[in-house]
């Protein structure tokens, strides 16, 4: 395992102070604000620690509040709303400062059998034979953010199977990307691990695609500004995050200072994992 990612696992690795109250740690960002991935994977590890271990992930729905501050722990407040026969929901609030900063509803069920399809996995090319990120971003960005951007990853494998936005800064293309993305190294078998780490990098690059179809850099180059404003996500099939996952994204629409992004996610034997929403304020600079 790497050290990065077992500083990760210790990021997620909530502190419980309370009955359904758990504090976490930040790390450092590219940005001066904490990464919203952290936070959405912190609130679902809150949420599933008062879950049955027989029940499973299937949805989460969140709302990125106000943006964190890396120097300062977040206490997330679980709800206990329901605890039924099959399903359990939970709501948590994630608090800095006395604030509201994120807010998060988790749906957990028990396995069952029932009907079965899903779409074909598109094609992609086969990740071993990308350019990892550190390979990648030096080309593309100046050597600072490019080190910030490798650094700030270090715990992922994340490749792209074309040219980034900020490869390709004026150059409209479809508003489409494909990413592979696995640990830098070995998870225990714990299913809720696994989803938190996907959840994780979930909110890597999602909003690339809306870029792509203005020749925009985005907040890498700065030539927009973002935010994470809402992320939804369907867990459909067991998969590892320590194995390869193809993140499938595109972008059907931008209007009004927003940006919408959807996703699927794919093992690499091409079982549909993840579904994935999200949208994002997306603005142009004066």
């Amino acid at each position: 395992m790497s050290e990065a990612l077992d500083d990760l696992l210790d990021l997620l690795d909530l502190e419980q102070i309370e009955q359904n109250f758990f504090r976490g740690r930040s790390r450092s960002a590219v940005v001066p604000r904490v990464f919203g991935g952290q936070v959405a994977a912190q609130a679902l590890v809150a949420a599933g620690r008062t879950v049955p271990e027989d029940r499973l992930a299937h949805s989460l729905h969140a709302y990125f509040l106000r943006a964190g501050d890396p120097g300062a722990p977040i206490v997330y407040t679980v709800d206990r709303i329901r605890d039924g026969r099959s399903f359990t929901t939970r709501r948590v609030v994630a608090v800095q400062h006395g604030q509201p900063i994120f807010h998060l509803s988790a749906s957990f069920q028990t396995y069952e059998e029932g009907l079965e399809h899903q779409d074909a996995m598109p094609a992609a090319p086969d990740p071993e034979t990308l350019p990892t990120a550190a390979e990648t971003l030096p080309r593309h960005l100046p050597a600072h953010v490019a080190e910030r951007l490798i650094e700030a990853r270090a715990a992922v494998d994340l490749r792209y199977a074309d040219v980034p936005p900020w490869g390709s800064v004026g150059e409209p293309r479809e508003p489409r990307s494909q990413v592979w993305f696995r640990t830098n190294g070995k998870l225990a078998d714990d299913p809720l691990l696994h989803v938190c780490l996907a959840t994780y990098v979930s909110d890597m690059t999602l909003l690339d695609s809306v870029l792509l179809a203005h020749g925009r850099g985005g907040w890498a180059v700065g030539d927009v500004v973002g935010a994470s404003l809402d992320h939804a996500m369907w867990f459909h099939r067991p998969f590892r995050a320590d194995e390869w996952l193809l993140y499938d994204q595109e972008s059907p629409s931008a209007s009004g200072g927003r940006g919408l992004g959807q996703a699927r996610i794919y093992t690499q034997d091409g079982k549909l994992a993840i579904s994935v929403i999200q949208e994002g304020v997306v603005r142009v600079p004066r």
